[in-house]
């Protein structure tokens, strides 16, 4: 049977089993007539109409070949006399070899011109497997790297035909497609960051989703060290050095819109991890409001945000979203009569009229360095990515008394503990008692999925425990629960909402910072003065069924 015959009874099982229309195959089959060098099955796979193990079933049936698992791929190189380009062109992974024959797993056992080719130069019979594509890529990448002299393992970049040979590896096909595939998804699911994991040969590939780690379902092809490196190419990143932490940034289309990409690499024991933050600046809403704050902690925020100076501090730990609220207050004060200058490690987002600067240690650029020059600029506004060390504190206490308004972070789990931490940094408590003005605390929940949400009704001992019953007589009690749909991708939930808190330095928070009280007695003081704790707005939002009360305690428990 002539391999035309034998593409045509492949059709027909295929259309047998329901999977593919006629529409489909006949264009399947006008395309793979118009391009000679991609096979009708190449051509289904990268078209997307038929899943790799379905293909891979259906091809050992019409073929009458067995199929092969990811198992029965070994990883040591078997055929070590046949070119590594002619193997990666034609997808072939060598499963065994004797003298007299040897054994290869292909995609496509229906094209015998590779088999043919192959039995020819090495002067073997060839028995023939059927294997997944991304499974014989990945294996076919571990083989040819076993059989290499020089493992990539043991590669330090000292010369130029190690970057090269790393290079090669991150412009195969098989990798470029997984990172391709590994972004869309990462877009596709709103994920805010991609964490790419060595283990051992392998990859662990998880995405932060509305604040939660959930594993990639991905098959991966090529290498770990090929993948790794093809994303620091992208980056711009050194990829013969995997000793040392680098940072890089990413700008990537994908779905006709354009992602800024910050990269991570730390060196592990098995390699290099990478985590990649995704930042698209049409998803943020630089609204208060649609952030989730409101009421009380608004309105005094907002007020102490139009003085013209002192120190706004935003707490919470990494990921709370303080940089978001920080761009939106700035975009509220950025007007004509303004001069606003911000000190970012790194720019997350670029805001029209406003003077950005992006640290670099590497020339001694630090956030110190660049405040001390700002303020000759005469900037009105200051905005400092992070409070990091005491010299970057202590400058901007100095631009407060100067007349300047200044906004930064710190990473502490209240409002009131934001005092202290600055104490412990070596700031004079007379200094912090009359430069800060405010200091905001929050979280970030996960918003319940308005499409499967379900109503429940707290236990009375679930109310007394957290104390509900003032909040559902003011706000009511519709409380629901996370169930999980195909909008939410099963988890429940939809984006997510601030749980905030906003502290006024009053004057008794000032006598309690100059008597050096503690962070539990400056928040009892705030308490006694109006603040609402942070609990107290999660639960709030949590009886107006925009988060699940056991959002609001999981987060609670983190302080």
């Amino acid at each position: 049977m002539g391999i035309k015959d034998c593409y045509q009874e492949f059709s027909k099982a295929l259309l047998g089993t329901g999977l593919l229309s006629d529409m489909d195959i006949a264009k399947a089959e006008r395309l793979a007539t118009s391009n000679s060098s991609l096979s009708l099955p190449q051509l289904l796979l990268d078209l997307g109409m038929l899943p790799e193990a379905e293909l891979a079933d259906q091809l050992s049936a019409v073929s009458k070949k067995q199929r092969v698992t990811a198992k029965e791929l070994p990883e040591n190189a078997v055929l070590t006399d046949v070119s590594p380009r002619f193997l990666k062109e034609f997808s072939i992974a060598g499963l065994y070899s004797n003298e007299d024959s040897v054994a290869v797993a292909v995609v496509d056992p229906l094209d015998s011109y590779a088999v043919d080719a192959l039995a020819l130069a090495l002067n073997k019979q060839v028995v023939v497997h059927v294997g997944v594509r991304s499974e014989i890529e990945k294996a076919v990448a571990l083989q040819l790297e076993d059989g290499r002299v020089d493992k990539v393992e043991d590669w330090q970049g000292n010369d130029d035909a190690d970057i090269e040979r790393l290079r090669d590896i991150a412009s195969e096909a098989p990798v470029i497609r997984f990172v391709n595939a590994l972004f869309q998804q990462a877009v596709e699911a709103s994920a805010s960051d991609i964490h790419i994991e060595s283990i051992d040969k392998s990859l662990k590939l998880r995405l932060r989703i509305d604040g939660v780690l959930k594993d990639v379902d991905l098959p991966m092809s090529g290498t770990a060290v090929g993948i790794i490196s093809r994303i620091k190419l992208l980056a711009k990143l050194n990829i013969a050095e995997r000793r040392l932490p680098q940072d890089g940034r990413i700008r990537y289309q994908v779905n006709a819109k354009e992602f800024d990409m910050r990269v991570s690499t730390s060196p592990t024991i098995h390699g290099e991890g990478v985590v990649i933050r995704l930042l698209d600046r049409s998803q943020i809403d630089l609204d208060f409001e649609t952030l989730g704050f409101e009421g009380l902690s608004l309105e005094r925020f907002l007020g102490v945000l139009a003085q013209p100076n002192g120190i706004i501090l935003i707490t919470g730990p990494t990921g709370s979203g303080k940089t978001t609220t920080l761009y939106t207050a700035l975009t509220r004060l950025n007007t004509s009569e303004s001069k606003i200058i911000t000190v970012e490690d790194p720019v997350e987002y670029e805001l029209e009229g406003i003077n950005q600067i992006q640290v670099k240690a590497d020339i001694d650029l630090t956030f110190s360095n660049i405040l001390r020059s700002i303020v000759r600029q005469d900037p009105d506004i200051i905005m400092v990515g992070e409070m990091r060390d005491t010299e970057t504190a202590n400058i901007a206490v100095q631009s407060a008394l100067t007349g300047h308004l200044v906004l930064t972070t710190l990473h502490t789990n209240d409002a009131a503990s934001g005092m202290i931490r600055l104490l412990d940094m070596g700031v004079d408590d007379f200094l912090l008692a009359s430069t800060v003005t405010g200091i905001l605390a929050q979280r970030l929940m996960r918003r319940l999925c308005d499409e499967c949400k379900q109503a429940f009704d707290p236990a009375k001992e679930l109310i007394d425990e957290l104390g509900l019953q003032p909040i559902i007589e003011a706000e009511g009690s519709n409380f629901y629960t996370a169930t999980g749909c195909e909008s939410c991708g099963e988890t429940g939930y939809k984006g997510r909402i601030a749980m905030v808190e906003f502290l006024t330095v009053s004057e008794g928070i000032k006598k309690g910072v100059m008597r050096k009280a503690d962070a539990v007695e400056i928040h009892e003081c705030a308490l006694s003065e109006g603040m609402e704790s942070m609990l107290s707005d999660g639960l709030k939002k949590a009886a107006r069924g925009l988060t699940a009360l056991e959002e609001v305690v999981r987060l609670s428990k983190k302080q």
